[in-house]
């Protein structure tokens, strides 16, 4: 099973890609989704979102957002 991301910012597409699981810079601590995870809106702040495709695993730095999970699909919206 995987998981949608799909990382916007105000210039447009980022990322699209299916992983099998993303970590995000959460406000209280970094996060980690996975496949199944609860649905959840939350604030991000700057720091690297990690995300894993195949077995590769890919960084994008950001300087704040928010991300909405749902339905084994991210959707996250960033200022870089």
């Amino acid at each position: 099973m995987s998981i949608a991301l799909h990382i916007l910012s105000p210039e447009g597409t980022l990322v699209k890609a299916d992983v099998s699981l993303v970590t995000l810079p959460g406000i209280v601590s970094p996060f980690t989704v996975l496949p199944g995870h609860a649905a959840l809106v939350t604030a991000l702040v700057a720091g690297d979102i990690r995300y894993v495709t195949g077995d590769k695993e890919e960084r994008l730095h950001i300087q704040e957002g928010f991300v909405e999970v749902k339905d084994n699909q991210v959707k996250v919206c960033v200022e870089v």
